[in-house]
């Protein structure tokens, strides 16, 4: 873990790392906050996962979370969203499948298998490594994210109830394999057996009875994915309430997809994580 960057902000740092990954077999970077309670002692954090195309650079620049981090004395940890480097597979035609794209899953086909390990890589490999370097309180984490972050964040939580203390998401992927952006990736790194993609769909782990305490989504209803049919929160919404499964579900009248919806409802979603965390 090799510290790359580090920025001062609201009175804490933005650090930038780089690790040698065994799960994913490759170079892969990450960035951390830091708040300034975090000098005197460990610190709760949050984990937030990037959408499509992103890397971890985008949400620690354009969310403007860090400053409500600092108020409320929690760390904040940004993954990238998929292995890269020049041994790793991509499709340089495709913004939806390879780098940038590693839709938080753990790949069982070639000949993506051998990097493409992220849902171990976020929910396992990077904690350890962040808890055991770093001043984090260990297993005090909640988990966000945006797109296929959201998805990522939905998922992680559902499949790991007792690991996270809260999730929230902007605009999640809710049902990853009715959609075209999760049938054409869940496709190529998991196979054409539909049935080995029921357990990265958030929609489907509810509907099989996976519960956690509560869920929080923010949708903006001006989102030309949410139009398209590729994001389908109605889906999740009715076999939530059809599993007893706690989600308070906003449609945000007038808001895109874009990080200036994130960063409008950032510091409501840093107030309901601090609140579970520091229970």
């Amino acid at each position: 873990m090799k510290q790359i960057e580090s920025i001062k902000e609201f009175g804490g740092y933005l650090n930038r790392y780089e690790h040698e990954s065994n799960g994913c077999s490759c170079k892969m970077t990450f960035s951390v906050y830091l708040p300034p309670q975090a000098t005197t002692g460990k610190v709760p954090v949050l984990y937030w996962l990037s959408g499509l195309t992103c890397t971890d650079d985008n949400a620690r620049t354009k969310a403007g979370m860090q400053r409500y981090a600092a108020e409320y004395g929690i760390a904040l940890v940004f993954p990238d969203t998929s292995p890269r480097g020049e041994n790793v597979p991509d499709e340089i035609d495709r913004y939806d499948l390879g780098q940038g794209a590693g839709f938080y899953v753990n790949a069982t086909q070639s000949p993506w298998s051998k990097h493409f390990q992220m849902y171990d890589y976020v929910t396992q490999e990077l904690p350890e490594l962040v808890e055991a370097n770093l001043p984090l309180l260990p297993n005090v984490k909640a988990i966000s994210g945006h797109s296929m972050g959201g998805h990522g964040a939905l998922i992680c939580a559902l499949k790991n109830p007792d690991g996270y203390r809260s999730v929230s998401a902007f605009s999640p992927i809710c049902h990853p394999t009715e959609c075209d952006w999760g049938k054409g990736c869940f496709t190529a790194y998991l196979g054409d057996d539909s049935q080995s993609w029921q357990e990265y769909d958030a929609t489907l782990l509810v509907d099989a009875g996976a519960k956690v305490g509560d869920i929080f989504i923010d949708q903006g209803v001006a989102d030309e994915f949410y139009d398209e049919g590729q994001l389908l929160p109605e889906a999740f919404q009715k076999v939530c309430a059809s599993n007893g499964q706690k989600l308070t579900l906003r449609m945000q009248e007038g808001y895109d997809h874009s990080y200036h919806f994130v960063s409008t409802f950032i510091g409501e979603h840093i107030a309901y994580h601090s609140m579970a965390l520091k229970e």
